[in-house]
């Protein structure tokens, strides 16, 4: 992609980009270099998405033929219209995973798509995206019973043994928990993964692939790095999630490289239909969506690595893929820091905290989900403190919570330096309240889980 020329296409036909160029003193006619593109202000949700009409937003002013509503998790609601050509541009990632990990060309498929159904974006957008794949002559067939752990249930033994596959689209934790908990015969119908939204680390992604028959977690679980504002922006491929699998084990070579003692998802992102940015530690993207967006300020944590400096670090680190797979750059994503807690100083994040989950000594009585808070006792000593839910059937004891306990610990001192250097050893143990699966006030059914609080 010509980011300047993308501006130049963004500021002659969508209203408010024009408006947003007068108000900051910018003429489009002075920007012919990328250092000219790279000079241009920000946009944000607050400063050019909340402060004009919805069809100002739009290409000449014209709303697209579907909208699709934020989740509203930082704020207010936001309105993202798409258009066909949008969606086959996004489209273009599914089929990468499908194509290049699942090898859905070759094999029936059925589609699972479990993410919400509804006005958010995730599930008629996948949707849409999976059936354009079966235009383009994949043998995939979609399935939508969305978020219904019960029509997930009722679909799935009637229609996986019609199949070469099985793909379940979602979220990590409900999917993970639909595998847990419905006793279906997961290892009969060579189920792969394609999930969204949260961070998972490479401990989730083995576990995970265990409990669902999967046999090469590499290449049957892959995971999208995408956003309301404009749909996918990359994927993992086989290259992303060797690379990550491997400075997983290594948490001194990924703090070297990442900057941060937590995992990323690292994917690539395909430079000729997506333009990305680092802005002090967090990305910036341009794309021209049903909303063109340029310069885009999305508050996630993050950065670009382009693809020889990428292979030629891993290398130098003792990695060498297998396959190099496609010659695009990498793009890694942490998400936003208000989900991490202050404990003496270390900054805790919810990603520690579910390795420790995932040890083999510990998931099996636990269902992943946690919340995770710094409480103050009548002393007005400060704790670290993990609400953790248990596996439908479990009841709290004692023993299950000193373990709990120990493997957070344990993981924290592996993976989070600044844990391990500020925290008084005294205070390094994590005080564990377990609750039982579902419980109402920290694990509700239904809601949109927040790992910290």
């Amino acid at each position: 992609m010509d980011p300047v020329e993308l501006f130049q296409q963004v500021a002659a036909t969508v209203p408010a980009y024009r408006t947003f160029l007068a108000e900051n003193g910018v003429d489009p006619a002075t920007v012919v270099t990328l250092g000219d593109f790279e000079r241009l202000p920000m946009t944000t949700k607050d400063n050019y998405i909340l402060r004009h009409p919805l069809p100002d937003l739009c290409r000449d002013g014209v709303i697209g033929d579907m909208i699709a509503v934020s989740s509203g998790s930082t704020g207010v609601p936001g309105f993202w219209p798409r258009s066909v050509s949008d969606e086959e541009v996004i489209a273009a990632r599914f089929e990468e995973v499908f194509r290049d990990s699942f090898a859905a060309r070759e094999r029936r498929t059925l589609a699972v798509v479990c993410f919400a159904l509804g006005t958010w974006v995730g599930g008629l957008f996948t949707v849409s995206c999976c059936r354009l794949l079966a235009a383009r002559g994949y043998p995939v067939t979609v399935v939508a019973p969305g978020s219904d752990r019960r029509e997930i249930a009722r679909v799935l033994p009637e229609l996986a043994p019609h199949f070469d596959q099985v793909v379940l689209l979602g979220y990590p934790p409900f999917l993970k928990n639909v595998i847990d908990t419905e006793g279906l015969p997961w290892a009969d119908w060579d189920v792969k993964l394609v999930t969204a939204g949260e961070v998972f680390s490479e401990e989730w992604r083995t576990l995970v692939a265990e409990r669902a028959g999967i046999a090469d977690p590499v290449k049957g679980i892959a995971s999208l790095y995408g956003t309301a504002d404009a749909g996918v922006l990359g994927n993992e491929t086989a290259l992303s999630t060797g690379i990550r699998r491997f400075l997983s084990a290594r948490p001194g070579t990924a703090r070297e490289l990442f900057g941060e003692s937590r995992l990323p998802t690292l994917v690539q992102y395909d430079p000729d239909v997506r333009f990305f940015e680092e802005h002090e530690g967090t990305l910036l993207f341009s794309g021209d969506n049903g909303v063109p967006l340029i310069r885009y300020h999305i508050a996630d944590e993050g950065g670009v690595i382009p693809y020889e400096r990428m292979l030629e670090f891993v290398r130098r680190h003792g990695f060498e893929p297998e396959a190099e797979g496609p010659q695009r750059p990498f793009v890694y994503v942490f998400g936003r820091s208000h989900f991490t807690v202050s404990y003496y100083g270390a900054n805790v994040y919810p990603e520690n905290i579910a390795v420790g989950l995932e040890q083999p000594e510990v998931s099996g009585p636990v269902m992943g989900k946690f919340v995770l808070e710094v409480v103050e006792d009548a002393a007005h000593d400060r704790h670290l403190t993990v609400t953790v839910e248990l596996a439908p059937g479990e009841k709290p004891s004692d023993e299950v919570a000193q373990a709990v306990g120990a493997s957070i610990q344990a993981q924290l001192l592996r993976l989070n330096s600044e844990f391990a250097h500020y925290v008084p050893v005294p205070q390094q143990v994590p005080f564990i309240r377990l609750r039982e699966a579902g419980d109402p006030e920290y694990f509700p059914p239904g809601a949109k889980h927040r790992y910290t609080r």
